[in-house]
C-alpha cells in the first residue's frame, strides 16, 4: 500500500476523470454512443474542452477506461478464488463478491446491451468474455459432475440476468438484488451436495 499522500493526490485527480466517465456514460445511455460528442460532455460537466482533452483525447478512450476501471474489481476476485481453496464457502463468496462488482457496473451493462455495434468494434466484448471465462475456471469443479458445473455457470448467469431483467420488475431494487444474490448462492450450495 502507498502512502496516505499518494492516495489522495490520485483521489483528487481522480475526481475529474470519474466525472467524466460517470456523465459520458450517463449522455451515451440516454442518447447513444454515436451522437454524443466530446463538446456535449464537456458542455455537461462544465468544464472546456482542453480540460476534457486532459484526460481524454476520444470517446473511445473513455469509454473504454470506464470498461477497465469498472471490471479491475473482476480481475482482483479471479486472483483472489484462484488462490482459494475450492470449498463452498469460496464459492457463495465469489458469488457474493462478483453480485457486488455487477451492481456497481451496472450502467455500464446497460451501455453493453444498448450499445453492441461499438462494443464489438471496441472489442471490449472480447476481454469482458475473457474475464468471466476466468470466474467460470474457478468457481467450476472440473470433477464434479456435468449437472453439478452446470449450476455453478449458472449462478453466474443468475447474477447478469438478474441485472438486465429485473429492472423492469417492480419492486425495491435492494429487494431484487437480494433475491437474485440468494437464487445465485442457492445453486452453488446445491452444486456442492451433490458432490
Amino acid at each position: 500500500m502507498g502512502g496516505t499522500m499518494d492516495g489522495t493526490k490520485r483521489q483528487r485527480r481522480g475526481d475529474t476523470r470519474q466525472r467524466i466517465q460517470d456523465v459520458a456514460l450517463e449522455l451515451f445511455a440516454e442518447q447513444g454512443y454515436e451522437k454524443t460528442s466530446l463538446r456535449e460532455i464537456a458542455e455537461h460537466l462544465d468544464v472546456t474542452k482542453a480540460a476534457l482533452y486532459y484526460h481524454f483525447k476520444t470517446k473511445e478512450e473513455i469509454i473504454v477506461s470506464i470498461f477497465q476501471d469498472l471490471t479491475k474489481p473482476m480481475e482482483e476476485l479471479i486472483e483472489w478464488g484462484a488462490a482459494q481453496p475450492h470449498t463452498l464457502e469460496t464459492k457463495q463468496e465469489i458469488v457474493r463478491r462478483y453480485g457486488g462488482h455487477l451492481a456497481d457496473a451496472s450502467p455500464l451493462f446497460r451501455f453493453m446491451q444498448e450499445n453492441q455495434a461499438t462494443v464489438r468494434e471496441l472489442e471490449i466484448g472480447d476481454s469482458f468474455k475473457d474475464r468471466l471465462r476466468g470466474l467460470r475456471d474457478i468457481i467450476i469443479d472440473p470433477d464434479a459432475p456435468l449437472v453439478d458445473q452446470v449450476r455453478c455457470v449458472s449462478a453466474i448467469f443468475t447474477l447478469h440476468a438478474g441485472m438486465h431483467f429485473l429492472h423492469d420488475l417492480e419492486g425495491d431494487l435492494e429487494e431484487k438484488r437480494e433475491a437474485v444474490l440468494e437464487v445465485a448462492i442457492d445453486l452453488v450450495t446445491q452444486a456442492h451436495q451433490g458432490a
